[in-house]
């Protein structure tokens, strides 16, 4: 009976330890990770615990969702019933105009050097790497003869809601840069007759991206096109 008891209490607290891990880390944390956090080298026991915390949030009503993503990867979100209606209460974005340039930049022509990413965005933009880097939205690898080979990372994709594969990201991108397009001539126009805004036609993640540009990012840019306004 005892050794029930403390198998119990030690399952709970493996619990509160997978639960403070996703909660503080604000982004997807693979299994082995949470296994280490718990405390134990069995992965199937993390799966168990993870279940379970899942069903306790279920069953209470929470606002909270723990998902699992591709990888093995669990993230601990609000559910998207309630994203909307607490969305203007957020701190602040993610991250300021700037970044998010130098971001869906790499976005679109990755794998792409970092020497190229600096001609085009100018070198003021290795703070953004850095800041980047730290997030887990990029990752920067030294190649022989190639320099440093920047790419976005699966947190990137799962954050803005992109593909895992850098092409579809590419492709995904410019739908969104017209479509953006489209809904700021559309509001213009609206606005022009006295009407309502059109509601926006992307996702909240997405658009911010996407909506940190002037205009597209095209091959025919030119390096100006890129400042930090």
């Amino acid at each position: 009976m005892k050794m029930r008891k403390d198998e119990m209490n030690r399952d709970a607290r493996r619990m509160a330890l997978i639960e403070a891990a996703l909660y503080a880390a604000g982004r997807p944390l693979e299994l082995k990770t949470l296994a280490r956090i718990a405390g134990t080298r069995s992965e199937n026991v993390v799966l168990r615990l993870i279940g379970g915390l899942a069903r306790r949030y279920e069953e209470e009503g929470s606002a909270l969702e723990i998902k699992e993503l591709p990888g093995s990867r669990f993230v601990l979100q609000l559910r998207p019933t309630y994203t909307e209606k607490v969305r203007r209460l957020a701190n602040k974005p993610l991250l300021s105009r700037g970044p998010l340039k130098t971001l869906s930049f790499i976005a679109y022509y990755q794998p792409i050097e970092q020497g190229k990413v600096i001609e085009a965005r100018g070198r003021h933009v290795y703070s953004h790497l850095k800041r980047l880097e730290e997030m887990g939205l990029i990752t920067r690898e030294r190649v022989n003869g190639k320099g440093t080979i920047i790419r976005t990372t699966p947190y990137f994709a799962d954050y803005f809601g992109f593909s895992h594969n850098p092409h579809r990201v590419k492709v995904q991108l410019r739908r969104l840069f017209e479509q953006l397009k489209i809904q700021k001539i559309e509001n213009l126009k609206n606005n022009g007759n006295g009407q309502k805004r059109h509601k926006p036609l992307l996702g909240k993640k997405a658009s911010v991206l996407t909506g940190s540009w002037d205009k597209p990012v095209e091959k025919t840019l030119l390096p100006q096109d890129f400042d930090d306004s």
